[in-house]
């Protein structure tokens, strides 16, 4: 099914425990330039079978959130974001993010995003976009870890075959520093429209593992409107009222239909690589075509298209939406991931020590007369399931001090303190 609207920035928070507890090992971290798979070995079939997945996920979410606002949502991202974290779930927590995500088996699924990825890469030197007439799909990957941490080296792998995340060292510990160099490169990922997303009150010494994903969308119209054809119309609202919007218009040629209780066409972007697909329900029939819409329902509109001489008129806009993902897929049946007792990362980490505790989703679009740009972030912060028990020492009387050097046991300095204030 053809994207209706843009994609995508993402960001992952992944919490942890302390690096500087006792067992903790030594990092191993694979550089962030680590080759990616660049032709994975994954059939059509799964590929065409995780796109579906995605697109029916993509359906559930907007049943789920339901409401009668403005909404804009990527669903790639939302999806992307989780695979990422899915490749580290086991038990029931893998469980229940493939049934509501409608993600494939492990051994399937990063193959097949890699190559959903590897075949949108590069559109914009395909469809000839410039300056004059832009097309732009960028997607970029990147993941910072703490250093001194440990992650399972296949967790690393995966990250960098699959999503092009090669692991970053950084320190969580310093949460101004930290946030300011993963904002930077989403906002330069986003060419700025995705700005200050994390905040160094997300990050604290306790962070350890940020991956991030961000993807960029701005395309011109193959046949524009004419902004001096643009004028300020009526647009009636779902509870009867009235409101006037700037109205854009054209007349050209386009994929039309006219379905039972609906009207749809099809706006080719430059290069013919995406389109917007537009439903417009009958007057007083909004909530009835709402609720068929699904994968198949869009099939089945797409089948019906056939090119028409239409006078098309459509409004300008340009809004935001912010979701609350964690309450809308517990209503959906996922809830493993998000309870410190249940969930099972075990393979990012190599134990149950974290949950997802938090996630953030913002998207925004413009359309105006020259075509669309649009954004989205995802943002999924993973802390330790438990706090460690907190063993209290107070050195408020006189004690004793040794330096050793660790290799040979060396006592390099003895002494003791009596008095700190002499």
């Amino acid at each position: 099914m053809r994207s209706i609207l843009s994609i995508v920035g993402v960001i992952l928070l992944l919490a942890a425990c302390a690096s500087d507890r006792p067992d903790a090992p030594e990092v191993r971290l694979l550089k962030a330039d680590a080759p990616r798979t660049e032709s994975p070995d994954v059939g059509s079939a799964q590929v065409a079978k995780l796109v579906r997945g995605n697109n029916d996920f993509a359906f559930d979410l907007y049943s789920t959130e339901g409401g009668e606002d403005d909404l804009i949502f990527s669903p790639y991202s939302i999806s992307l974001a989780f695979s990422m974290a899915y490749a580290g779930a086991r038990s029931e927590t893998e469980a229940q993010m493939a049934e509501t995500l409608q993600f494939l088996p492990q051994g399937t699924q990063h193959l097949a995003f890699n190559a959903i990825d590897q075949r949108m890469s590069g559109l914009e030197e395909k469809v000839g976009g410039d300056a004059a007439i832009p097309f732009r799909l960028n997607v970029a990957n990147a993941a910072w870890g703490q250093q001194g941490y440990r992650f399972e080296d296949a967790y690393l792998r995966t990250l960098a075959a699959d999503y092009g995340a090669g692991l970053r060292t950084i320190d969580f510990g310093q949460p101004e520093k930290a946030s300011e160099e993963i904002n930077a490169w989403i906002s330069s990922q986003t060419e700025d429209r995705i700005k200050d997303l994390v905040s160094p009150d997300i990050i604290d010494p306790t962070t350890r593992l940020v991956l991030t994903n961000a993807v960029y969308f701005k395309a011109s119209w193959l046949s524009r409107f004419d902004e001096s054809h643009t004028k300020d119309g009526p647009f009636t609202l779902l509870d009867g009222g009235e409101t006037t919007v700037p109205m854009m218009r054209q007349t050209t040629y386009l994929d039309y239909a006219d379905g039972d209780g609906y009207q749809a066409v099809r706006l080719p972007y430059k290069g013919k690589a995406a389109d917007m697909l537009v439903i417009l329900p009958d007057e007083g029939r909004f909530g009835t075509v709402e609720a068929r819409l699904n994968a198949g329902f869009l099939d089945e509109v797409e089948d019906s298209l056939d090119t028409k001489y239409v006078r098309l008129t459509m409004p300008r806009f340009d809004f935001e939406t912010d979701l609350d993902l964690i309450k809308l897929l517990e209503r959906m049946g996922m809830t493993a991931p998000f309870d410190s007792g249940v969930a099972d990362f075990s393979g990012i980490t190599g134990g149950k020590d974290l949950y997802i505790s938090d996630v953030l989703h913002r998207a925004n679009i413009t359309v105006d007369e020259k075509g669309t740009e649009a954004a989205a972030a995802t943002v999924l912060a993973m802390a330790e399931s438990s706090t460690p028990q907190v063993t209290e020492m107070t050195m408020d009387r006189p004690f004793i001090f040794a330096i050793v050097e660790r290799g040979t046991g060396t006592i390099l300095f003895l002494g003791r303190v009596t008095n700190p204030q002499k």
